[in-house]
């Protein structure tokens, strides 16, 4: 159910195993597509779609296919609500159609990342109505999805699948399910403590990028080069993983996912997660500070930020991933934009892009465009830019990637 970044991949990996497999989804539109082996996921080619679609696959958005299913895998979103914890109505609903039509006996399994006691308290009362008992007539469990877009290394088969069922029989189930088309399964103590495991994997990185994004700010000031300083440190063989500042965070889940544990601890127990709440307020303030590195770049040539041309270069949340959920791009155009600045960008996987209502410029020739401006903003390392050829156009840039060659034109966060 949800045949989206998590659903779609994991779908046909299943099905690349010989497993029958529907792909669900709500929207007519999408599930109509992929029959026609037309993908709207990035990781996910036409040509993959068509083999699986060879195998057996099939999408729909008709809720009866699960009148015959023997295992329903839930992978719908989880935005954040208006008080700050997860929006659980995509999940909620998912689970009410499942509890109306599953055959008893059959596996349920939520993937969609939300906070620990989600498949508990929420999702597993709406599968079992009163006709379903759970680790008998039904086995339901908890299973963090692991997607990472744009990763070419690990994919669904090989990445290891934690997942952690409501009672130990469920957690059997679960596992062997999953053992039949992943390599390594683990298996948690139960579904908060895999709940938990998703959260804590995504809040290691939140702390840490943040970290380093607050140590860029007073290194700047303490005359500390601190992107050479982590260089370093990453030579230690123990004890240390190297993360690097950048514009802000982006995506599902930095800025969004470590949130939901926030919430909960706060509605719950009713004090703050502070290590959370500190990183996503210096993580929020990242595109803020680079907006002041821009106006102070172009102050230093006697420029306004009010007419300005700039360029940003790079404008997805991750690079080679035409993905832009959460980007940190968006806030900073939006800021530069309230200045007055004259906006263009450039990135090969954005044809057009929106920001607070108006369309922005899109330059065909990054380096031509880059000549012609007053600063060119280097906001995602896609690779396909030639960093050399950029730094050679001899415009003044700004390099919040810590990527670009080094010269006398070229600033870095």
């Amino acid at each position: 159910m949800g045949q989206g970044y998590v659903g779609l991949p994991m779908a046909l990996r299943a099905a690349e195993a010989g497993i029958r497999v529907t792909g669900f989804d709500t929207n007519r539109k999408v599930t109509a597509a992929l029959g026609s082996a037309v993908s709207h996921i990035g990781d996910v080619t036409s040509d993959q779609l068509k083999e699986g679609l060879a195998r057996g696959y099939n999408a729909t958005s008709d809720p009866a296919c699960l009148r015959t299913a023997d295992v329903v895998i839930v992978c719908v979103p989880t935005p954040l609500g208006p008080d700050g914890g997860p929006d659980l109505r995509a999940v909620e609903a998912a689970a009410d159609l499942i509890g109306e039509n599953i055959p008893a006996g059959a596996l349920c399994i939520l993937e969609s990342t939300t906070y620990p006691g989600t498949t508990e308290e929420v999702f597993a009362p709406r599968v079992c109505r009163d006709r379903l008992v759970v680790g008998d007539t039904v086995h339901i469990a908890f299973s963090p999805e692991r997607i990472n877009p744009g990763q070419t290394e690990y994919g669904v088969q090989n990445t290891p699948k934690v997942v952690g069922g409501l009672t130990p029989a469920c957690t059997a189930r679960a596992a062997a399910f999953y053992e039949r088309f992943i390599d390594e399964v683990v298996s948690a103590k139960g579904a908060k403590e895999a709940e938990m495991a998703k959260l804590l994997e995504n809040t290691f990185r939140h702390v840490n990028i943040a970290l380093v994004n607050e140590m860029a700010r007073f290194s700047r000031e303490l005359g500390i080069d601190l992107w050479d300083a982590i260089d370093c440190a990453e030579t230690k063989p123990f004890g240390f993983m190297a993360f690097r500042p950048g514009p802000g965070v982006g995506g599902h889940c930095i800025p969004v996912d470590p949130s939901y544990l926030s919430h909960r601890v706060r509605a719950v127990l009713g004090y703050s997660f502070r290590m959370v709440e500190l990183a996503e307020e210096v993580n929020t303030a990242a595109p803020v500070y680079v907006a002041q590195r821009v106006a102070d770049l172009l102050n230093e040539r006697s420029l306004a930020v009010k007419g300005a041309r700039v360029l940003l270069l790079g404008v997805t949340y991750k690079p080679d991933v035409a993905d832009m959920r959460e980007t940190p791009a968006a806030p900073l155009a939006s800021r530069l934009l309230h200045q007055g600045a004259k906006l263009s960008y450039h990135d090969p996987l954005v044809a057009s892009w929106h920001v607070d209502g108006r369309d922005l410029a899109c330059v065909t020739d990054p380096y031509a465009a880059a000549q012609e401006s007053d600063l060119v903003v280097f906001l995602q390392a896609h690779s396909a830019y030639d960093r050399t050829r950029l730094q050679l156009t001899g415009a003044p840039l700004f390099d919040t990637r810590g990527v670009l060659p080094t010269g006398d034109n070229v600033t870095r966060l």
